[in-house]
């Protein structure tokens, strides 16, 4: 279950890279978020360590965090440029407001910049636990539009999720998914292992479900935010159920308690299945 996944790092965390990369196999994808606070010279620097260390670099571009058009295309242009970027990651960011002119990830795919550049595939986001400011089918209709908008721009779309605690919340949307004719890869999210109170605050802040009984399944009693937990029963879960009727499924890690914690726990789980 663990085979091909990917990791998301921020552009603080190059020097954890460094020291986990021995226990990541080469070529691995390794999303960079584009955070508030954050320059693009660090950005930028992030990428380029996570292609000189011998992985892929896939840039998060943040729709309304962009002040310009120039800086959105001087970010994509430094990032083709300057580390070799075949795929970016492209979401409406958290901002009430946009920065500048682009309300939303479609406006940025809908720039025609990403094919000009020479990108192969673009990320998307998938919300297996709904949006909190969409209707489950607006969820669905943005979905699929962006899916054929990359598709007929020549570029191969992904599908990246959330993170979430309850197997079975992203098993009824792979259904649903399927059922719906979209074919596209899918990455779901899972949270490395951290602290039960860290995992609680980001869920949180992410809007995903972490009720009672949702993290009991988890393993998890929210009656003791003390301790760390894993998601083996999640991975677990995972692994038993899916199959061919679920289509092309990976897992891409969230590593809220760390870098190196995270790769240690991926690579335990993998020798003991």
């Amino acid at each position: 279950m663990t085979d091909g996944f990917s990791l998301e790092i921020t552009a603080k965390d190059v020097e954890s890279l460094r020291t986990a990369a021995p226990g990541i196999p080469p070529q691995t994808p390794i999303a960079v978020t584009f955070l508030p606070g954050e320059t693009l010279d660090g950005r930028v620097a992030a990428s380029k360590a996570v292609r000189s260390l011998g992985f892929e670099p896939m840039p998060h571009f943040s729709a309304r965090r962009f002040s310009s058009r120039e800086d959105f295309h001087t970010y994509l242009h430094r990032v083709v440029n300057e580390a070799g970027v075949k795929r970016c990651f492209v979401i409406a960011g958290d901002n009430p407001q946009p920065a500048g002119p682009f309300v939303d990830s479609s406006a940025l795919i809908a720039t025609g910049a990403f094919e000009r550049a020479g990108i192969t595939a673009i990320g998307i986001g998938g919300h297996p636990q709904g949006h909190p400011h969409m209707t489950d089918e607006q969820c669905w209709d943005i979905l699929e539009r962006k899916r054929s908008d990359i598709e007929r721009r020549g570029m191969a779309p992904l599908i990246v999720t959330q993170f979430g605690f309850d197997p079975g919340a992203f098993l009824v949307w792979l259904e649903e998914l399927r059922r719906r004719g979209i074919d596209s890869p899918v990455r779901i999210g899972i949270a490395g292992p951290a602290g039960i109170s860290t995992l609680v605050r980001f869920a949180a802040r992410c809007g995903v479900v972490a009720s009672s009984a949702v993290m009991a399944k988890y393993g998890v009693s929210l009656a003791k935010l003390i301790g760390t937990a894993g998601p083996d029963r999640l991975v677990d879960a995972l692994a038993d159920q899916l199959g061919p009727k679920q289509g092309p499924v990976r897992l891409h890690f969230y590593p809220f308690g760390g870098l190196a914690r995270t790769v240690d726990w991926i690579n335990g789980y993998a020798k003991r299945r």
